[in-house]
């Protein structure tokens, strides 16, 4: 063949590729398009994020989240401290506002996208399949619908990607050259601790690690736990201390949450429906590597995040439980593609190997980039390119109502592969005026509303009162007194109350439907909220 022949050959490939980073980047612009929409908007978007704000607002003020949940305001978080002392500093600066906690997540996930594309780089110096790498990431639809909320599980993901590719590093590092890196080391073990101080779930990324570091170095992994688990220990049982023994009621018994069997099976069913690419190829990579060659940490810390991912089960879990092992996925599908090329750009295996090769790679991206299609259409431009891709530009959804009748569909300008989803919707105009009618209905009575959002009390300046979920989950495992709520309720002691989906225990709702009776039903962000008063 000729060589201007093979030429031409070549840029079907090379078209493939730009077709790829154009499918991602469109993914990155959408993402932020969505972050930028939430950061403007003042109240909360998924339930929990104002008791996020309000953990933040204690800390900023010299104090602890974790309280006695029987005594007014009834209020404790059930969340480790880091993510929040993080955001602690934005809030000094510009006050309680949800965009400090939204930017500080978001900002999470781009550096772990750049890790996952530096730890790609790395081995195979190919700019175009390092971007892909990173973006794929963030072009998840989990990744999508929870990374700029002001949410701490992602910010979790960030320490532990950026922990595993240091020590990946590390372990290459020191076997080249025999010496040791004992303050990189240190790194990684900082890094580990601050991502399991903000999510407890990082455990998992935690014995990944030691796992590895033992088969590799058993001596000197014991000799590095030892000291590790003296400080997580030490830090467990001071702010135990601190807070009187709050600590460990609200972050770990209150966690103890039912499995619920179906919601795990399903969850892991969406998953690998819309991460086929990226999940297939990490498996085949991790088998290889364990029948060819030595194991690495990615393929250890994808295994034991993936199992790991079964606590999406939990109630009051979710898909976010799953970003761990994207992450992962994400790193095993960029090496698993850089060994294909360099194998086939072997002289021995000739020009249409290594050309199949390289039309092969960005053909299962953009079937990747298919699969996880999510796209709002709120706008003529984003709608234009969601018809010329074959996409629909609107879904139908009831909005959700717990705590009144049951409405038709409404129409969303929000597509989404995940299916039914009331996350990745960007927040507009009237989801705004809704949660500031519901604030202006609080602030014609003198006490804080019984809210289940937090942001209606933000906004006007009042008192946060209570944490539904955590009340809940105390509840559910007998340990919350609720006698003093009750007395307060059956004396009709707050003049608002705002349920959203009746997350409170069962004899708290009961004494809310004897003692008040709803006045106003607002809809916002695809939820109908009860505002209540009460009853004469």
């Amino acid at each position: 063949m000729s060589a201007t022949m093979q030429k031409r050959i070549r840029l079907i490939p090379r078209l493939l590729i730009i077709l790829a980073l154009i499918a991602f980047v469109g993914y990155f612009i959408i993402y932020a398009i969505y972050a930028f929409e939430l950061f403007k908007f003042p109240f909360d978007y998924d339930q929990g994020e104002g008791f996020e704000l309000m953990d933040t607002v204690l800390f900023s003020q010299g104090e602890w989240p974790y309280r006695n949940n029987d005594i007014y305001p009834f209020y404790s978080s059930n969340y480790p401290p880091v993510f929040h002392l993080a955001i602690m500093p934005l809030v000094w600066l510009f006050g309680a506002h949800y965009w400090t906690g939204r930017l500080v997540s978001y900002v999470g996930t781009l550096i772990t996208a750049a890790a996952i594309g530096y730890a790609v780089q790395r081995e195979g110096k190919r700019y175009w399949l390092s971007a892909l790498a990173g973006l794929a990431f963030l072009a998840s639809n989990y990744v999508y619908h929870v990374g700029a909320l002001f949410r701490q599980h992602l910010f979790m993901v960030m320490f532990e990607t950026v922990a595993v590719v240091f020590m990946t590093v590390l372990i290459e590092r020191e076997e080249a050259d025999g010496k040791k890196r004992n303050g990189l080391l240190a790194g990684v073990m900082a890094l580990l601790l601050l991502a399991g101080y903000t999510k407890q779930l990082a455990y998992a990324t935690v014995a990944a690690i030691f796992s590895f570091f033992f088969i590799r170095q058993p001596k000197r992994a014991v000799l590095w736990a030892i000291p590790f688990a003296l400080v997580t220990g030490l830090l467990f049982l001071w702010m135990d201390w601190a807070t009187d023994g709050y600590w460990m009621l609200n972050t770990v018994i209150a966690n103890i949450n039912p499995f619920v069997p179906g919601q795990a099976e399903g969850l892991y069913k969406q998953w690998f429906m819309l991460h086929t690419v990226l999940a297939v190829t990490a498996v085949l990579y991790a088998i290889y590597q364990l029948y060819f060659e030595r194991l690495s940490l990615y393929s250890v810390w994808f295994v034991i995040a993936l199992v790991n991912s079964a606590t999406a089960g939990k109630w009051g879990a979710g898909e976010s439980y799953f970003a761990t092992a994207i992450a992962a996925s994400c790193i095993l599908t960029g090496l698993a593609f850089s060994r294909l090329l360099n194998w086939a750009k072997d002289e021995r295996r000739g020009f249409w190997w290594e050309t199949a090769v390289l039309i092969l790679i960005p053909l299962l991206f953009l079937v990747q980039a298919n699969k996880m299609f999510h796209m709002p259409t709120h706008t003529p431009a984003l709608a234009a390119i969601a018809r010329a891709l074959g996409k629909p530009t609107e879904v139908y959804i009831a909005p959700q109502t717990s705590c009144s009748a049951p409405r038709d569909p409404e129409r969303i300008p929000y597509v989404d592969s995940a299916g039914v989803s009331l996350l990745g919707r960007p927040p507009n105009a009237a989801d705004a005026a809704a949660g500031k009618k519901i604030a202006a209905f609080v602030a014609e009575g003198d006490t804080p509303a019984f809210a289940e959002d937090a942001g209606f009390n933000f906004y006007i300046g009042r008192e946060i009162v209570t944490n539904p979920t955590q009340l809940l989950n105390l509840y559910n495992n007998g340990e919350v007194d609720l006698t003093e709520m009750l007395a307060m309720l059956d004396n009709q002691e707050f003049d608002t109350v705002v349920l959203r989906a009746q997350f409170y225990p069962p004899e708290t709702l009961n004494s809310i439907g004897q003692q008040y009776e709803t006045q106003e039903l607002v809809q916002m962000n695809g939820f109908v909220y009860c505002v209540m008063r009460p009853r004469e």
